[in-house]
C-alpha cells in the first residue's frame, strides 16, 4: 500500500500549498490568516508528495522566523529602530512568499527549506 495521499481529480496536489502562500501575503490586510496559513500548513505536513513536503517545511519556518523578527521589530519600535526593521522584515516575508510560489508553479521543491534567507 501506498504512502502517497489519494486526491480527487478537481484537487491538485499543490493548491494547498498555494493557498497558504495567499493566506500569508492576505495577512497583511486580514492579519488572522497568518495564523490559518501556519495550522494548514502544520495539517497537510505528511499528506504530500516529498516536493511538497518541502514547501510546507519552508512556510512553516516562514510563519515562525517571522514572527520572532517581527516581535523583535516591534520592542525596538520603541527607539525608532523598529519601524525599518518591520518594513524590512515584511519585505523578507513577501519574498519568501513569492518564492515559494513561484517554485511551486514550476513544481519545484524549495531547494533549502530549512534556510533563513530567502
Amino acid at each position: 500500500m501506498s504512502n502517497e495521499p489519494v486526491l480527487a481529480p478537481s484537487q491538485p496536489p499543490r493548491m494547498m500549498p498555494f493557498a497558504i502562500y495567499i493566506a500569508y501575503l492576505a495577512s497583511f490586510l486580514t492579519g488572522v490568516s497568518l495564523v490559518v496559513g501556519v495550522v494548514l500548513a502544520y495539517v497537510q505536513r505528511g499528506s504530500g508528495p516529498a516536493w511538497l513536503e518541502t514547501h510546507f517545511r519552508y512556510q512553516i519556518r516562514t510563519f515562525w522566523i517571522f514572527l520572532v523578527y517581527a516581535m523583535i521589530s516591534g520592542v525596538l519600535c520603541l527607539i525608532l529602530v523598529g519601524f525599518f526593521l518591520l518594513f524590512l522584515t515584511s519585505v523578507w516575508f513577501i519574498i519568501r512568499c513569492v518564492k515559494g510560489m513561484s517554485l511551486l508553479d514550476r513544481g519545484e521543491a524549495i531547494p533549502n527549506p530549512a534556510t533563513w534567507g530567502w
